[in-house]
């Protein structure tokens, strides 16, 4: 038997080549397949669709902005539906933004069910790394309007916040203060820290006027007049029980009865006019009847 002597070097040369020529084809074969698997562009997307799409989104924000002026006229006009009409105002407005994206990905595009469970995957796999604050805040808007906690038109408390919900976005909820200031709150901090609400719902509110008095006080007379001066305000809300509280505080070394004077507005917005009304009413007999001397207030 001949022996051959062949160079190491060379062989290594073709089997490199041969290697590579075969990774080459493979990555051929993969390429095609994945250009027959997926659709045309030319098919998914076109000038008509485009246009289409850009027809129903204007439409849909335009019937946004109809029904929820509708809406926002009608809740102005009743007082004792206004809380309930605006918490249908963001359900109707998701309802419609959800109904014109079905619009335009059954109608207008028309995808395959594995393309749309593709994309969507997708989307939704780079969205929940690119964006977790911004998707935390979106659930935190759809958790309170399931779970309702509050709606528009509610007074709430959260955190140093305090004032009227003027609206609930799938972002965040908007607070009108008693400054007239409108402040913007993560829904996902909202879903996170304890929200006091002062009338679920309802278009009356618990209203509390503290004034504080002298020990020696008359209780009883200044009880009555208490209940009198809430009793006979414009904004009281009658159909629910007016209690008068003291309390025993020392502040700088003396000692003072702390009067709490507890009552409802008939309307929430006239919430602070209703307090102010009250505490005027009650200084103004109580010096009238000198069971307070201004001197004892000094």
């Amino acid at each position: 038997m001949v022996v051959i002597p062949v160079d190491s070097v060379e062989v290594k040369a073709v089997v490199a080549d041969t290697a590579q020529v075969k990774e080459t084809e493979g990555k051929k074969d993969v390429v095609e397949d994945v250009k027959d698997d997926l659709p045309q562009i030319s098919k998914i997307i076109s000038f008509g669709k485009i246009f289409w799409t850009a027809v129903f989104i204007f439409i849909g924000f335009v019937t946004v902005r109809f029904f929820g002026s509708i809406l926002e006229k009608l809740a102005e006009k009743s007082t004792n539906y206004r809380i309930t009409i605006k918490g249908l105002i963001p359900v109707v407005k998701i309802s419609i933004w959800l109904f014109v994206i079905f619009v335009i990905i059954a109608g207008v595009f028309r995808p395959k069910i594995a393309t749309v469970l593709a994309v969507t995957a997708s989307i939704g796999i780079a969205v929940g790394f690119a964006a977790q604050d911004i998707l935390k805040n979106v659930f935190g808007g759809i958790m309170i309007l399931f779970d309702r906690p509050f709606q528009v038109g509610d007074k709430i408390e959260a955190g140093e916040y305090y004032g009227e919900v003027v609206e609930i976005g799938l972002r965040s909820t908007r607070i009108v203060t008693p400054d007239d200031s409108l402040v913007s709150i993560p829904n996902g901090e909202l879903m996170n820290k304890s929200v006091s609400n002062s009338n679920s719902g309802a278009a009356d509110c618990q209203v509390v006027a503290e004034i504080y008095l002298p020990i020696t006080v008359d209780t009883e007379s200044v009880r009555q007049i208490a209940i009198e001066a809430a009793q006979v305000s414009r904004f009281i809300y009658l159909n629910k029980p007016v209690v008068v509280l003291f309390f025993n505080e020392v502040k700088e070394r003396r000692s003072y009865l702390k009067m709490r004077l507890k009552a409802y507005v008939s309307d929430i917005r006239n919430e602070f006019a209703f307090k102010s009304d009250m505490t005027e009413t009650v200084m103004r007999e109580l010096l009238s009847n000198k069971l307070i001397d201004p001197e004892d207030l000094k």
